[in-house]
C-alpha cells in the first residue's frame, strides 16, 4: 500500500504519528501546499517522504499520485477541496478516503425544511463510475463520521432488532488556556469547517425521508461519560445524517453537537457580520473570503495541545428494540484523554482521535478484511474487525446502557 496523504495540519500530523507505529503500508507521500509543513510531519518516520501540492487542482493530485505510484489517497483537508481530490484520485486509478464529504448547500426557497444539495450528494452521483473502475471511495472515515458510523453498523448487526433512532452525540470538557493559565476561546477543530457545519441547515433524517431544521434547533443535555458529564447538544448539519440511513434501517438518524453557549453565541455574531461567508471581498486591492480571515486569526488547532486539559468523547445512542424483544437504549462511545494523547503522541485529543480512524480503516483495507467499489460510508463494512483493531491501538471503546 503506497499512500498519499493530502493535508499536513492538525489532522494530518496526527495521522503521520499514529501510521508511524504501524507496517500495514509501504510509504506515505505526505503533501500540503506548505513544503515545511509536509516536511515536519515526514520528519517522524523514514517510510515517509514529502511533497507540495495544490489540493485545489486535481490534475495536480493526479499527478503526485503517478509519480509516486500511488494505491491510497487520504485526504486530510477541509472538504472545500474534496471533490479536486476525489477527482484527482479517481484520474490516477487510486483509492480514496475523506473525513468529511463534498459540501452542501441550502434550498434556495425553504432551506430550513428541505434540503438543497446535500453532503455527499456530488460523490454519490458519480458511484457509479467508481463501482465499474473497480475502485473505492470509501467517506467519511474521520470520527464524526467514521467512528459513529461504524457503530451504527454494530448496533444494527449485535445489539438490536429494530432501531428506533440512530443519535450521533459529541460532547467535551476541553479548556483551553493562555500562558497565565486564563482561559481563552481557542477551537480545538479547523474553524472553517466548524463555521459550515454548524451554521448550515442541519439535517435529519425522519420516516425515509431528509429534512432540514433551523441551527442550533432542538436542544437537549446530553450526560457523556467517563466523567465529562452534562453537555448541552444542539442539531449541527453533520455527513452521518447522510449515511447511516443508506446502509441501516432505522427511523430517525442526528446529530447533535455539544458546543456550548460562548460557541453558539460566537457562530451567531459572525453569521450577522457576514464573517462566515465564503465569497471574496476586497480589501484595500486584496481579495479574501471572511471566512479564511477568522480562520486565519484564531489559533491553529494543532499547536493549542499543550494548553489544553480535559477529555473528548464521540459516540453513538441507539434507541429501539434489542435483541430479546425488550426496549433498549446505548450509547456507544470514545473517550480521548488530552494528557493521554500529547504525552504518546504529541498531538491533541480532537484532532488524533479524528485522524486514528482512517489508518485504522487503511490497515484494514491492506489486510483485505475490508474491500469494495463504488461510494461507501464506513457503514457498508463490518464493524467488528475495525472496533477490535481501534482496541489493539491501545484506544478501546465503550458502552453504556441509558434508561429505555
Amino acid at each position: 500500500m503506497r499512500i498519499l496523504l493530502v493535508g499536513a495540519g492538525g489532522v494530518g500530523g496526527a495521522f503521520t504519528a499514529i501510521a508511524a507505529r504501524r507496517d500495514f503500508f509501504e510509504t506515505v507521500v505526505v503533501s500540503d501546499y506548505s513544503l515545511e509543513r509536509a516536511e515536519k510531519a515526514a520528519a517522524t518516520d523514514e517510510r515517509y517522504v514529502a511533497a507540495q501540492v495544490d489540493a485545489s487542482s486535481a490534475e495536480a493530485v493526479e499527478a503526485l499520485c503517478r509519480e509516486h505510484r500511488i494505491t491510497h489517497v487520504m485526504n486530510a483537508v477541509d472538504p472545500v477541496f474534496n471533490m479536486a481530490i476525489f477527482e484527482g484520485a479517481f484520474a490516477a486509478g487510486a483509492d480514496y478516503l475523506d473525513m468529511a464529504m463534498s459540501l452542501s448547500k441550502p434550498h434556495p426557497e425553504t432551506p430550513y425544511e428541505r434540503p438543497g444539495v446535500k453532503l455527499g450528494d456530488e460523490q454519490f452521483a458519480v458511484a457509479g463510475e467508481w463501482e465499474s473502475a473497480g475502485r473505492l471511495a470509501l467517506v467519511g472515515i474521520g470520527v464524526e463520521p467514521g467512528l459513529s458510523d461504524v457503530f451504527a453498523r454494530y448496533a444494527a448487526d449485535h445489539l438490536f432488532s429494530e432501531i428506533d433512532e440512530l443519535g450521533t452525540r459529541d460532547g467535551a470538557n476541553l479548556v483551553v488556556a493562555d500562558e497565565a493559565g486564563n482561559e481563552v476561546f481557542a477551537p480545538s477543530f479547523s474553524m472553517w469547517t466548524t463555521i459550515e457545519e454548524c451554521l448550515n441547515p442541519p439535517v435529519v433524517w425522519q420516516d425515509g425521508d431528509w429534512h432540514t431544521t433551523a441551527p442550533f434547533s432542538e436542544p437537549e443535555v446530553f450526560d457523556f461519560p467517563e466523567g465529562i458529564g452534562p453537555v448541552e447538544c444542539v442539531n449541527v448539519e453533520h455527513e452521518e445524517v447522510l449515511l447511516m440511513p443508506r446502509w441501516v434501517d432505522c427511523k430517525r438518524a442526528t446529530f447533535k453537537y455539544g458546543l456550548g453557549e460562548e460557541m453558539i453565541t460566537i457562530l451567531k455574531v459572525l453569521h450577522t457580520l457576514g464573517l462566515d461567508s465564503t465569497e471574496k471581498v476586497r480589501v484595500k486591492g486584496v481579495e479574501v473570503s471572511p471566512r479564511d480571515v477568522v480562520a486565519a486569526v484564531l489559533p491553529d488547532p494543532a499547536t493549542i495541545g499543550p494548553r489544553m486539559t480535559g477529555k473528548t468523547c464521540a459516540g453513538l445512542w441507539v434507541t429501539g428494540t434489542g435483541q430479546d424483544g425488550q426496549p433498549r437504549s446505548t450509547y456507544l462511545y470514545h473517550v480521548v484523554d488530552n494528557e493521554w494523547t500529547m504525552r504518546e503522541y504529541g498531538h491533541q485529543c480532537v484532532v488524533w482521535q479524528t485522524a486514528i480512524n482512517p489508518v485504522v480503516a487503511l490497515e484494514l483495507l491492506a489486510r483485505g478484511t475490508w474491500s469494495g467499489a463504488g461510494v461507501l460510508g464506513p457503514e457498508a463494512f463490518d464493524a467488528v474487525p475495525f472496533l477490535d483493531l481501534l482496541t489493539e491501538y491501545g484506544s478501546p471503546w465503550g458502552m453504556q446502557e441509558l434508561d429505555a
